[in-house]
Order: C-alpha cells, then structure tokens, then sequence
C-alpha cells in the first residue's frame, strides 16, 4: 500500500495515512452484515471520502493479488451501491462445506423463529427481522444462510440493505411444495407489519 499525504478536497490538501485509513476499513468491513456505502465508511473511519475510495482501490487490488502477492480467498466487492467482504465463487462450496460440518443437526428456538419471521414476511431485511423478534438476529441470520435454509435476495435500493427469503431447501425440509401450504399464523404475528413498516421508515431517514 501507498501513503499519499495530501488527499486533495474542496478545502486545502488534508494530511491522510491511507495505510491506516485502509485498516481501519478493514477492520469495519470484517464485521459488517450488509454493503456499506463510501460515505458510511468514510464516518466510520473518521476519513475524507476521497481517502477511503482511494483506500478501497487499494485493498481490492491488494485482495485479487495485483499489489504483488497471491490473490486472497475473499474480495472486497461494491454491491448495490455499498462495498462488502464476500468469499471468492471458487471456494463457496468448500466454506458451504465447513460450515455446513459445524452446525448442530437442530436448529435452536432463535433459528426457528427468526426461520418463521422471514417465512412469512419476506422478502425482509435483517432489521426488519430483529424489530419483529425484539432482539439482535446477526448469528442467526448467519447461521440460517449456513445451512441453506434461507438466501439474498436484493439489496433495498435505497438503503443498501440485504432483503432475505426462503429457499426451496426449506420447503423440502417441511415436505412442502410452495409458501401458501404453510399455515395460517397471522394472529400470532400481530403487529409485525406495523413494526416491518416502521424499521423501513425508520432506515430511510
């Protein structure tokens, strides 16, 4: 990586360590669930935009082996607006693999009812989930992506935000053909589309 001292701006040259600026990202960029845009990045690490975009160039010719060493086996990706972490398609089965080794054969009470949340709300965002279950879904959420029982769908527009749904591994799993044979639980729902409508509004401010 590259120091350039004098990131130019619409003020006078700003002194930036983009050696720094660029661990700092990926510090943030290794706990992040979802796209992050430039200017969320940049307030995360306190950091002129145009340094984090020249620190992002950086780590992704650093992370497909263009800086000199071997590519790495992940890659720093802009998706629907945002930059993120993700695995390289090569070892996606070898990672589906190794997770799929570590997880218990049941799913646990959490798993289950975040499962039925996106069941029956999809597509819904993470935090559109954790509102309705009234706690953090993080490792949840991972854990259900692990075992291939839910997927993204698409990144909300406007917010970057991941929409997650079913799979149809989770219908084999339940011996079902399609979402309308689930049951009829809305009562034991109630609220959550108020409580779903409030998180959408509640992201885009």
């Amino acid at each position: 990586m590259t120091n350039d001292p004098t990131i130019a701006t619409d003020r006078e040259p700003v002194v930036v360590d983009t050696d720094d600026v660029a661990r700092r990202l990926e510090a943030i960029l290794l706990i992040v669930e979802e796209p992050q845009s430039l200017v969320s990045l940049a307030t995360a690490v306190s950091a002129p935009v145009p340094a984090v975009r020249q620190a992002l160039e950086t780590l992704v010719d650093d992370y497909d082996g263009r800086s000199g060493g071997p590519a790495r086996g992940f890659e720093l990706r802009e998706v629907g607006g945002g930059w993120r972490l993700y695995v390289r398609e090569e070892f996606d089965d070898l990672v589906s693999e190794y997770v799929g080794g570590q997880a218990p054969s049941r799913l646990s009470q959490a798993a289950l009812e975040t499962l039925a949340v996106i069941a029956y709300k999809q597509p819904v965002t993470r935090s559109q989930v954790a509102s309705i279950r009234a706690v953090n879904v993080d490792s949840v959420v991972r854990t259900l992506l692990a075992r291939g029982l839910i997927t993204e769908l698409f990144a909300d527009a406007e917010t970057g935000a991941i929409n997650y749904g079913t799979t149809d591994a989770l219908l084999e799993h339940l011996g079902i053909n399609s979402l309308d044979e689930l049951p009829h639980i809305s009562p034991l729902l109630d609220g959550a589309d108020e409580v779903a409508e409030g998180a959408e509004e509640g992201g885009r401010r």
